[in-house]
Order: C-alpha cells, then structure tokens, then sequence
C-alpha cells in the first residue's frame, strides 16, 4: 500500500463531507481506516531543542511502559481498524526491548502499512535487519540539522556519525529487502539555509521520501523562535531546488509551496481528528476507553462513533475548523 498516494488521494478529494461519508461506510463495515500512533515507552535518548523533552517538567509526566502481555491486548483491540501502524510518535521507539514484536504483531493482524519514527542513533545494521525481517515497511527518521554542527547542536545528545551510519546500513540492506526511508526535516531560520546542500550530505539512494515541514510550538521547547518571517520570501526558491533535486533523484518530496500563514486552514485535514489513534501506556484513543476489557466495537457503540461520523457530512467546513492545519505540505511524486 502506498500511504502517500492516499494522502494525495485526501489533497484531491475537496469535499469533507464525501470524506466523512466515506469514513462512516468503512466503520460501519468494520474495515480499517485508522492511523494508529503507538508510543511503546515514554522517552527518549536525546535531547532535541526544538522538542518537549527539553522541559524538565514536562518529560517528569511521561512514564512508563508496554508489559509484551499489553502490547499482545493492545495488538488485538485495535490493529485490525489500522490503516498504518506508526510506532513512535512523540517518543523514541528503539528504547522499547522488544520493538520488532510489535512490528511483527502487526504483519500477523495484516495492517498493510508498518512505520517507525526514530532519531536513528539507537539503530544499527542488524537492529534494522531485524525489523525488515519482522515486516517493517518504512524508516522515519527525524532530522533537524543538514551539517554536522548544525545537527548537533539542535540534536542534543545525538551523534552525526551514527546518524549517517545508519543511513549507509538503509542504502546497503535496500538491496535485499523492499522498504522505504523517509526523513523528516523541521525548519526554523537558523536551520533553513543549509538545507541547499542537503543532497551533498545525505546519498540519493539511501532514502526515498523527504519531508520539509515548519517549525511548530509543541511545548515549553529550549528552542523558542517561531518567526519565520525573514526567511519566507527566499523559501520558494529553495524549495524549488530542493524540488529539482529530488526529482533527479526519484525522491518524494512533502513540502508546502509556501511558508503556511499562522491562520491558514488546511481543508484535508479536517477528517485527523477521526483517524488519528494515539496510543501509549498513558492514553488509549479516546477519555473513557477501557481497553483491556472493551472491544473497538463495543466502545465505539458507547459513544456514538458511527453518528459522529455521520453528523460531520452535514456540517460546514466552518464547524469543522479547528481540526485544520494538520498536513501542512503537498506531496511532489516523481
């Protein structure tokens, strides 16, 4: 299954209400529909500026765990609605001892598209074997320096030589196994200009998707500068070169054409908020879901999901605002 085509697929489609209709059809038949986000373990081996875990206090409230037993109950109650499985989403992954078990439960509940999101440090090349062997589809790997100096010091605690390493290991093993590495690139205007000589850092060959995305406020972050005005006017030009090059290389690349605005509203967005399932040893989907005892099914019923799904065909785009701004890029195939 090729995610980023349905993406493009949701960009095109401009009416929510077929959206939700669709969405309503595919939980009435018990079909799958749900990007599961699953986070194994609350934390993280580096220290990254422009992320949370630079705020003492906040990284105090996440703690804990899967036990393998959870994971197995949590695998069961809600793999078989996934559309994609994405193991790692505000955490790191690779701390997590038996992370190719879950890559694994989630081949034998036949989600069709397996991800991880890891900063790279962790991974070696007989770890990333291991997870190839086990069914993973795609790398995502987190990026917010092109240049060792640069990648450093917004990477707290991370290595560039490991980093790079593992993407020798990605070019080496594409040769056995069908998997796809992506990089995701969170810019700001310290960060912005480098990414002009990104592709004399990082081999064409040794990844297949580039993402290029703002920065955003995600909390109480050691790095706080959110202005991006002095550096939109010279974004379309580099995106253009990023673009350029990308396509000589047969890269996707994700990138909006210009730096969105602060009130824009991305209409195909508007359906996250009803296939977006976070998933960690704190949080199950929604308040109230009581997952070790309850069914998808059975939860769903209780609150009314089906006529929630229903309800937003009828509602204006208006109403359904505030769940914009979610995919803030296009998608470029070449």
């Amino acid at each position: 299954m090729n995610v980023y085509k349905l993406l493009k697929l949701n960009r095109n489609i401009k009416s929510h209400r077929i959206k939700f209709l669709g969405l309503f059809m595919l939980h009435k038949l018990n079909m799958r529909y749900l990007a599961v986000n699953l986070d194994p373990v609350m934390a993280c081996n580096l220290r990254c500026k422009m992320c949370y875990f630079t705020d003492a206090d906040y990284i105090k409230t996440l703690k804990g765990q899967f036990k393998d037993e959870e994971i197995d109950l949590v695998a069961k109650t809600v793999f078989k609605r996934a559309l994609k499985l994405q193991i790692g989403c505000g955490t790191e992954p690779t701390l997590y001892k038996n992370l190719v078990k879950i890559v694994a439960l989630g081949k034998q509940y036949k989600v069709p598209y397996i991800s991880i999101t890891t900063n790279a440090n962790l991974l070696t090349e007989e770890k990333i074997e291991a997870l190839l062997k086990a069914g993973l589809d795609e790398f995502t790997i987190s990026l917010h320096g092109v240049n060792k100096e640069s990648y450093e010091s917004f990477m707290k605690k991370a290595s560039y030589e490991k980093f790079h390493n593992a993407f020798k290991a990605f070019q080496k093993l594409k040769a056995q196994y069908n998997f796809k590495v992506r990089i995701n690139y969170t810019f700001n205007k310290d960060n912005f200009y480098e990414l002009e000589d990104f592709f004399k850092h990082f081999n064409g060959k040794s990844f297949d998707i580039l993402q290029i995305r703002p920065i955003q406020k995600i909390g109480n972050t050691e790095y706080s500068d959110f202005d991006l005005e002095t550096i939109r006017a010279d974004y379309p030009k580099l995106i253009n070169h990023i673009k350029a090059r990308c396509k000589e290389n047969n890269i996707t690349l994700l990138a909006p054409d210009a730096i969105p605005n602060k009130n824009d509203v991305n209409n195909s967005s508007l359906i996250f908020d009803y296939t977006f399932c976070y998933i960690s040893p704190q949080k199950f989907w929604k308040e109230g879901f009581n997952w070790k005892t309850e069914s998808f099914n059975q939860y769903s019923k209780k609150i009314g999901w089906s006529k929630q799904l229903l309800s937003n065909v009828f509602k204006s785009e208006k109403q359904l605002k505030s769940l914009a701004n979610r995919l803030n890029y296009d998608v470029e195939f070449n």
